[in-house]
């Protein structure tokens, strides 16, 4: 794992949640536990993605979503190639640009291509129901870019009942194309902290209970 040094806290103010992905969830819920102590909680499946989640709140709006391929949908497309990871790593983000009617407008503007809004839901073990609305680019920068959601009103945001503990203090991409995504991000209004790397690269810090850390980054 390279040396990172990560400075002041530093998170964007449109993060929604990050992704962690693994091939098989028991494996990435043991790895979240073994670095923060916390246990996350299933949060359900996603019918027709061929995955399934569970989740750890990251703070008030921020949360981690380790997400894995659902044993029960073998045929479905790998959107993330959760199957051939080899060890649980970032394999995505998602951010909230507030109503995304307005946000597709400004797009269509911008000349950026990209599909939705379209609605998504999922089922809590409880029986609850999350609903919500994302947006995808066409292009997005080698998985750098995030997709964006909006929550539907009447949905309680993961991050305020998942297990707790935990905080991220950083969030970065780092690319060797780090002009190009600046330009990108100045578009899309995310205050995301960019870094010139050798490949593109996700990477966190989060502070996790008894002054511990979780470091996400290859």
């Amino acid at each position: 794992m390279p040396a990172i040094s990560w400075g002041a806290v530093d998170v964007p103010t449109v993060l929604d949640h990050i992704l962690l992905g693994t091939s098989d969830l028991d494996e990435g819920i043991a790895f979240v536990k073994q670095h923060t102590g916390v246990t996350a909680a299933f949060g359900g499946v996603h019918p027709g993605r061929g995955t399934r989640n569970a989740l750890v709140s990251l703070g008030e709006k921020h949360y981690l979503e380790i997400i894995a391929p659902d044993p029960a949908q073998p045929g479905s497309l790998d959107h993330y190639h959760l199957k051939t990871l080899p060890a649980p790593r970032l394999v995505g983000w998602a951010a909230h640009p507030g109503d995304l009617n307005a946000f597709a407008a400004r797009l269509r503007n911008a000349n950026l291509a990209f599909d939705g809004p379209t609605p998504g839901s999922r089922k809590r073990p409880d029986g609850r129901l999350l609903e919500w609305k994302t947006l995808n680019l066409h292009e997005d920068q080698a998985g750098l870019l995030p997709f964006f959601i909006e929550w539907s009103a009447g949905t309680v945001h993961p991050s305020a009942d998942a297990p707790a503990g935990c905080k991220i203090l950083h969030f970065e991409l780092s690319t060797p194309r780090n002009v190009e995504l600046q330009r990108v991000c100045r578009l899309l209004g995310l205050d995301v902290p960019i870094t010139q790397g050798v490949k593109p690269q996700l990477l966190a810090r989060i502070a996790a209970p008894g002054g511990r850390f979780m470091t996400l980054a290859p």
